[in-house]
């Protein structure tokens, strides 16, 4: 069990599969239901229960000269407000800003909406650094405890969109239920960073929403001064503790999605949705990370970007990936990708389906460490890889429980799943491929595997041993429905061993 499952999560309840009585079908999807993670604990991070209670001194900003009609900028009264041991609230209104507000080494300082929609300034208003309405914290000069909650961020105006909150604390961050309106198309940073600076503290940013997306920098009044364009939220180099991000939404952003940058920390998303970023719309590095209970969508390419991942990870010690929904009708990458630095990785009781643009479901590069896969389905349409293996000893896989279905043809790629690692292990597979083109199901370059207690019904040849040695193959059914034999061993394949297995095409053995 990782630490953000000790720290962070704690489940109600178990998903539960039976996979000893799987059915091909042409569209599949979980059996059962995916059950949510149930309570969030972060330490340190305070409830809405008894809000005030918790500061010395409580501030109603618009009874200290706080405009609440949206002409004049609330930033020097704010600035003349804030301190430590302060709650900050804001009645109903709107509240223009033109310029940031910075405070920083601060210790328990709030920030709480009632009905209160934040105005940023256009790009050409906005007075000093363009890049943020609130800098809490510094990297080099964090705060403690901070509250920012129940805000509406109006930028449907042209040319607006700046970052609303960029938060470096030690330990206590919450922010909660802040919405964002209208295309980020200013060109500016994206409207949230947030770092965990100490290795112990811990944060929750809850119903984080920027839905409309950015636009890209080519379209707007900062062009040349960005690579792209926004990302939606941020963790960078300098988070070091454990930060959730718990049913949180965000729409194309022309860089990333959520992109978590950090080398250290933990970093766990926890529902939501996500949807049609450039480079990935989840893209997550550190120490350990968790993704549960997520829905990734790529429907449309709003940048033009050369790719699309869904999910990306970067590097790290070990990532967890459980009751995930990867829907790509329009695929422009694929719909996991676990990058060479990647230590190990699970992935459980999901479902991902793939368009017809030949892009692959799980791709596991050369250099990623061990990766399980248990209890997925996978219905691809594209001529890819449902899940594709590279790299040949890095660390073993082990799919147990997984559905492919589809009607990806055998066009580009022959095989729903292409192996070279050595030792992998393939368990109670269902494989139904009946695109056209000699559609194939598995392939192995690796040695020493095993593929047991499986069925493949594929156009072409089920199961192709390709200079494979000390193979075991027990228990399984392989048909081709067209010309193919139930097994192929190429002429270069060592030892296989074959027990119990019902092959009505015959195997054909070239060695």
């Amino acid at each position: 069990m990782t630490d953000i499952d000790n720290i962070v999560y704690r489940r109600t309840a178990d998903v539960t599969s039976n996979n000893s009585h799987r059915q091909f079908g042409r569209r599949s999807y979980l059996r059962g239901c995916l059950v949510g993670l149930g309570t969030l604990s972060v330490a340190g991070v305070a409830s809405a229960d008894g809000l005030e209670e918790g500061y010395e001194t409580v501030v109603d900003v618009a009874e200290k000269g706080a405009d609440t009609e949206g002409t004049e900028s609330i930033t020097p009264v704010l600035r003349d407000l804030v301190d430590d041991d302060t709650l900050l609230k804001f009645p109903p209104g709107r509240y223009y800003m033109d310029e940031q507000l910075r405070f920083t080494g601060f210790e328990n300082v709030g920030f709480v909406g009632e009905n209160a929609t934040l105005v940023p300034a256009t790009y050409h208003e906005f007075d000093g650094p363009q890049y943020r309405l609130f800098r809490l914290g510094t990297s080099d000069n964090p705060g403690r405890k901070l509250r920012f909650e129940q805000f509406d961020v109006d930028q449907t105006a042209a040319e607006t969109g700046i970052r609303v909150i960029n938060a470096e604390v030690e330990d206590g961050l919450s922010v909660r239920d802040v919405t964002v309106y209208g295309v980020h198309d200013s060109g500016t940073w994206g409207p949230g960073l947030f770092n965990v600076t100490d290795p112990d503290g811990e944060g929750l940013v809850h119903c984080f929403r920027a839905p409309d997306g950015a636009a890209h920098i080519d379209e707007t009044p900062n062009q040349g001064n960005m690579w792209r364009g926004a990302t939606g939220i941020t963790v960078n180099q300098h988070h070091r503790g454990t930060l959730v991000f718990r049913n949180c939404t965000l729409g194309g952003f022309p860089d990333n999605g959520l992109y978590a940058s950090n080398e250290t920390g933990r970093v766990g998303v926890d529902g939501g949705r996500f949807q049609n970023s450039g480079t990935a719309s989840i893209r997550l590095s550190g120490t350990a990370g968790k993704i549960a209970d997520a829905t990734v969508v790529i429907d449309e390419n709003p940048h033009g970007s050369n790719g699309q991942h869904a999910i990306r990870l970067d590097g790290g010690d070990q990532f967890e990936l459980d009751g995930l929904i990867v829907d790509l009708p329009r695929p422009n990458g694929d719909a996991i990708r676990i990058m060479r630095d990647v230590d190990e990785t699970s992935i459980t009781n999901s479902q991902l389906t793939i368009g017809q643009q030949p892009n692959n479901g799980i791709r596991i590069d050369a250099g990623a460490g061990p990766t399980s896969i248990e209890r997925v389905d996978i219905d691809i349409d594209g001529s890819a890889n449902a899940v594709r293996i590279l790299g040949r000893d890095a660390g073993v896989v082990d799919l147990e429980g997984v559905q492919i279905t589809g009607d990806a043809r055998g066009t580009r790629n022959r095989h729903a799943i292409f192996c070279e690692r050595n030792a992998c292990r393939f368990v109670d597979l269902s494989i139904e491929q009946s695109g056209d083109d000699k559609r194939r199901g598995l392939e192995l370059r690796g040695e020493d595997s095993l593929v047991a207690d499986s069925e493949f019904e594929t156009t072409h040849t089920p199961i192709v041993v390709n200079g494979a040695d000390g193979v075991r193959i027990e228990n399984c059914v392989g048909r081709s429905l067209e010309d193919g034999s139930s097994l192929r061993l190429t002429s270069d394949s060592g030892s296989v061993s074959l027990a119990d297995n019902e092959f009505p095409d015959g195997v054909r053995d070239d060695r």
